[in-house]
């Protein structure tokens, strides 16, 4: 299911997350203290997004109804590596969380105990 909404976004097929999403879920942005109640106003901001982004998953982690997903998101400029939780029930979407940040350069003071990748 999370790699069908993925593959939706990819191909700018937004419509497909009605199929995915309960009527009623809510998506949780909470850097920003954002939440999106029900399905008009996902569909509204999905919508109105200026561009969206090619979303490139790194990981995959799932446990009964929860799924993580690590991933990131280009918008054509910007960059953030993502991590999505999503709670299911009865097939669909409950509800999503998303934390992003943007990436940055590794402190050179402790290159000597980590491995880049």
């Amino acid at each position: 299911m999370i790699e069908r909404l993925i593959a939706c976004i990819n191909d700018r097929q937004i419509e497909v997350m009605d199929e995915l999403f309960h009527d009623d879920a809510t998506m949780d942005w909470p850097q920003s203290r954002e939440r999106v109640n029900g399905a008009a106003n996902r569909r509204a901001i999905y919508g109105a997004f200026p561009q969206l982004p090619t979303i490139t998953p790194r990981r995959l982690t799932s446990a009964g109804d929860l799924v993580v997903a690590e991933a990131t998101l280009d918008y054509g400029g910007p960059v953030y590596e993502t991590v999505f939780i999503f709670e299911l029930s009865d097939g669909r979407i409950r509800k999503e969380t998303a934390y992003w940040s943007e990436p940055f350069e590794a402190p050179a003071w402790r290159a000597q105990w980590v491995e880049t990748f």
